[in-house]
């Protein structure tokens, strides 16, 4: 008895080998600085000044990473980092997706126009308003136990407000395409059972949104926690100031370590990291969002 001839290989087209190689090429490309980074980070500064950054290594260790993170105190600017993300984000998203909902769910009149208004606010330099927001914020009162300085200005509230401002059109726009996709026949099953509106957007079509909503999340963290200068202009207290302002306290006055600061940016890298690998896999299904409807 013969055995079955096994099928035959599908045959590789060379635009699909080109593809994968440009591919492959584009990704060494995007990871080549981190890994150089990693690299230089675990060698003494005095080999890679003799031998150069791409030479072979004689020595690797962790001891720039200690020294990274003890000597920019690094502990409390990752709180100043989180305690102005973390809100940003929910807050940021729990806004969007309200009004998503009612601009793609709700028979409202204008509902087009408004979105469009959504979305055009993202074509604003954000530099063009840091003067008058920088006169603003320190006209707005606020409590002793929201701001020591009794104002909007030298406080986190400054900057979660203007990372709101800017990120909410794009998250608007994101997820009211996204529940335009979505079944009309599921809302109107959830009236029929006596749903009110705050049911139909909190129990019915908000767990439906939860790829757009991590592939968002993901993008504002990345965004709100590498931000640099909403921080300096709105942020005049040292020990305010977040993760990526620590980086600065690693340059010296005459000499730079650059291993060491390369050990300090792995370490502000990390974070951001971390949040991706957790949210992968439905940061990678909000990126295909749409991708199977005919």
């Amino acid at each position: 008895m013969t055995a079955p001839a096994l099928p035959p290989r599908p045959r590789v087209r060379p635009g699909r080998l080109g593809l994968h190689a440009f591919l492959l090429t584009v990704s060494l490309a995007f990871l080549a600085p981190l890994l150089l980074a990693v690299y230089a980070s675990l060698r003494p500064y005095e080999e890679t000044a003799e031998h150069g950054y791409f030479s072979l290594p004689r020595h690797l260790s962790l001891d720039y990473y200690r020294q990274a993170f003890s000597d920019s105190g690094m502990s409390r600017y990752f709180a100043n980092s989180l305690l102005i993300a973390v809100p940003g984000v929910l807050i940021t998203l729990f806004l969007a997706s309200f009004a998503a909902f009612a601009l793609s769910r709700l028979r409202l009149r204008g509902a087009t126009a408004l979105l469009i208004v959504f979305t055009a606010g993202n074509l604003l330099p954000q530099q063009v308003i840091v003067t008058p927001l920088y006169v603003l914020f320190n006209r707005v009162p606020l409590p002793y136990w929201m701001s020591d300085s009794l104002t909007m200005y030298d406080s986190y509230w400054a900057v979660i407000v203007v990372h709101i401002g800017f990120q909410l059109g794009f998250c608007v726009f994101v997820l009211a395409n996204y529940m335009r996709t979505l079944p009309m026949e599921i809302l109107e099953a959830a009236v029929v059972d006596g749903a009110g509106v705050w049911t139909q957007y909190w129990r019915v079509t908000l767990p439906l949104c939860r790829p757009a909503l991590a592939a968002l999340g993901t993008l504002q963290f990345t965004w709100m926690y590498n931000d640099f200068l909403w921080a300096l202009v709105f942020i005049s207290t040292g020990d305010k100031l977040p993760i990526t302002s620590a980086l600065n306290n690693l340059r010296g006055q005459f000499f730079t370590d650059y291993n060491l600061l390369a050990a300090g940016s792995v370490l502000v890298a990390l974070p951001t990291i971390l949040v991706f690998f957790l949210l992968q896999r439905h940061f990678i299904a909000g990126l295909t969002l749409g991708a199977g409807k005919g």
